[in-house]
């Protein structure tokens, strides 16, 4: 006799549906597991054997096949330890009531029949709705948050004999202890009205936020790059229930703890990171640092100081919002949907152009520092800024403005922009097509576009930035079209391309200032 199991097998962060077929008959006690599991997987049939054993359902004098379909599909982990005893069960003649079609079984079984949690549930059960699965039986994580999806029952076990009551029709009460949760205000340690000067830069960072934009900032050592850095999570909104999910997802797949569950994720690698560490990888591909930035920030701080392989990767990240990851038996997609923030000095001692420190870089060390960032990588970056320490003297350390304020500000343009584009979409990530219909320049803005771009012979796609940026500087402002106003602020946001080119061919004199 055959019966079988639907189960939930993961190809990085998607879900597809397993068939687990099991085919029970009289013979040599044994099991056996096809359809491309790995070891992990095979190692399956000693804990099932062992965990139905244990529940009084030993396994005499039969032999057991199991295929887990698709058979094409490498399947990996003890993610299928549930379905398989179920499907044995069933089989069997151990278990009389039928098993629902639409029910899916996950979960690590140990050797007393207790179910365990694994790795890349909540992916699970992200794609559990997907396939429309009615019923999920899952053990229970307290280090996860509680999740209430539409149209998704999920029906938390401890043992295999919690699921026999269940699909038996027995009222059971399942025992879910307290969710592990950190308190949220712990984890705000910076805000803006913490720092002091800076309007120029703040008002490129709120522009950064409110459209999702690409920010490198250029200046000596101490000027405040890594601060404003690191206080720009505060102004970004919070977390929705669906991207809290995709977050710990993948932190759950990488094995890294999530401290917080609404705050926007804010990656800080160290320039001697692998490439792998920040774009991902491994045997079994697992997330890197693009990845665990996903609705949040990543921050590269020293740019010139990451290899050149490892900051030309970034570019299928920095694009597409994603990172596909190749292997010999596996090919695995991560999103990565990030606001990039970078800083680098102006050359290797950090001392160009000061008029406070002597320079003591050759030309040749600088246009060798400038060359790890390649043009291709420039182009992507919306705002480019050169930052110079504040005086202090002189600044009135009151009435700043805190990031909470700011952080209303970006909400309310955030908001025009989903209005605008009918979906949760900011201007820095919408298609050309559809940011250039619903927001038509006008022929004077062209030409300005168009002297500009002849100008200082800017690519289509930094042309296209400009655009975008605009559209973002009036969601701030109010603004139904993008106005002259918006184009010009847009076009000083940019104004250091041309001389960071000039650096990189080897003129190290030239600079601008945040006044310019």
């Amino acid at each position: 006799m055959s019966t079988k199991v639907t189960s939930i097998g993961l190809k990085g962060l998607e879900g597809y549906r397993v068939q687990v077929e099991v085919q029970v008959k009289t013979g040599l006690e044994s099991i056996v597991i096809v359809g491309l599991p790995d070891a992990s997987v095979k190692e399956s049939k000693e804990r099932v054997s062992a965990a139905l054993h244990s529940m009084g359902f030993p396994l005499l004098d039969i032999k057991v096949t199991i295929n887990l379909s698709p058979a094409e599909q490498k399947k990996n982990g003890p993610l299928f330890d549930l379905a398989i005893a179920i499907g044995i069960l069933k089989a069997g003649n151990f278990l009389q009531s039928s098993v629902p079609e639409d029910a899916g079984f996950i979960g690590a079984l140990s050797l007393d029949g207790t179910i365990l949690p694994v790795e890349g549930m909540i992916a699970a059960i992200l794609a559990a709705k997907r396939l429309k699965i009615k019923q999920l039986y899952l053990p229970f994580d307290p280090n996860l948050p509680r999740i209430e999806i539409p149209d998704l029952e999920l029906v938390y076990i401890q043992s295999i004999q919690d699921v026999i009551a269940a699909l038996n029709g027995q009222q059971f009460l399942p025992f879910l202890p307290p969710v592990n949760q950190t308190d949220e205000s712990i984890t705000i340690e910076r805000d803006f009205n913490q720092i002091i000067g800076h309007a120029f830069a703040k008002r490129a960072l709120e522009i950064a936020a409110s459209g999702g934009h690409y920010v490198l900032m250029d200046g000596p050592p101490g000027c405040g790059k890594s601060l404003l850095a690191e206080t720009f999570p505060s102004i970004l909104p919070p977390l929705s229930k669906e991207e809290q999910l995709e977050k710990v997802s993948l932190y759950q797949l990488a094995g890294v703890p999530s401290n917080s569950l609404t705050l926007p994720p804010y990656r800080h690698p160290h320039h001697s990171a692998s490439a792998v560490s920040i774009i991902g990888g491994g045997t079994s591909p697992k997330p890197g640092e693009v990845s665990l930035a996903h609705h949040g920030v990543l921050f590269l701080d020293e740019l010139g100081e990451f290899s050149k392989k490892t900051l030309d990767m970034l570019r299928q990240p920095l694009e597409n919002e994603k990172v596909t990851i190749s292997r010999v038996h596996s090919t695995v997609t991560y999103p990565a949907k990030f606001i990039f923030i970078a800083a680098m000095n102006p050359c290797p001692c950090g001392y160009l152009g000061s008029s406070k420190q002597y320079c003591t870089c050759t030309e040749k060390q600088i246009k060798s520092y400038k060359g790890r960032v390649s043009g291709p990588i420039l182009d992507r970056i919306d705002i480019l800024l050169t930052l110079e320490p504040v005086k202090l003297k002189g600044n009135d350390f009151t009435g700043i403005e805190s990031s909470a304020d700011i952080r209303a500000r970006v909400i309310a343009a955030r908001e025009r922009q989903y209005a605008r584009y009918g979906r949760d979409i900011c201007n820095g990530k919408v298609s050309f097509e559809q940011l250039i219909r619903t927001s038509p320049l006008t022929n004077t803005q062209q030409q300005r576009l168009q002297q500009l771009s002849m100008k200082y012979g800017l690519s289509n796609r930094v042309q296209i930035k400009l655009i975008r940026l605009a559209r973002t500087i009036s969601d701030l402002k109010g603004e139904g079209t993008i106005s002259n106003g918006s184009l010009e602020e847009a076009m000083r946001l940019r104004k250091m391309e041309s001389q960071l080119h000039q650096i990189m061919g080897g003129s190290p004199q030239v600079r601008i200032s945040e006044s310019t």
